[in-house]
């Protein structure tokens, strides 16, 4: 989506420049650039969350990088730096109820689209982690592995994913038998001997396989 100018990524030799996706289109003025991940897409319990992150042009922190990439530790530094520097950090989140509704695939893209209007300044341009373009009006690029290859996805990678680990501690202290600070919602084997024992909670994902 968007004009030719942003199409012209499709040809960008990635060559481990994390920049080189956001300096193609700050270097023809466009900008800001915002770049947009969720987490939580696979777990079986708790919402989707996702997180648009916009820099200023001069700032990149080498700290960050891909979330699945970091321990727990280095993401809650990376996520204190992002804070710090970032521009403008705008959260999107929906819930296990809307996402039996609607289904995830809906729902994580929902959540994208709502962390862009939250951010404070209008993007002129949206990097997108996938292959989905999000419900939204912004002129936007889709990028596969985009958290591994683009500096503002991966700061949006961190920043959802810690956000949305936050949650499921707390709600951990809600629902002690299932142990969400620990696993976060994912399908690990203590979480779904869990489910086998106690059944599922109000924040389970009713449709998902290993749930019911």
């Amino acid at each position: 989506m968007g004009g030719s100018w942003l199409s012209g990524l499709d040809y960008l030799d990635y060559n481990d420049d994390p920049l080189c996706f956001e300096d193609s289109l700050w270097s023809i003025g466009i900008e800001p650039v915002a770049g947009v991940d969720e987490a939580g897409r696979g777990c079986l319990a708790g919402p989707v969350v996702a997180a648009a992150v916009v820099f200023q042009r001069s700032v990149f922190i080498p700290e960050v990088r891909d979330s699945k990439t970091l321990s727990p530790k280095e993401r809650m530094a990376a996520d204190k730096l992002i804070r710090a520097k970032a521009r403008s950090i705008g959260i999107g989140m929906v819930g296990p109820e809307e996402i039996d509704r609607i289904n995830i695939l809906r729902a994580s893209l929902k959540a994208m689209a709502m962390a862009v209007d939250g951010l404070d300044v209008r993007p002129k341009a949206l990097l997108i982690d996938g292959n989905q373009p999000i419900p939204h009006i912004l002129p936007q690029k889709t990028i596969v592995g985009g958290d591994a290859c683009s500096f503002t996805i991966a700061a949006a990678s961190i920043i959802a994913k810690v956000h949305r680990d936050g949650i499921m501690a707390e709600l951990s202290d809600a629902y002690p038998q299932y142990n969400f600070a620990r696993h976060k919602g994912y399908p690990t084997r203590e979480h779904l001997a869990a489910l086998k024992l106690n059944g599922p909670c109000p924040i389970h994902r009713m449709t998902f396989k290993g749930v019911m």
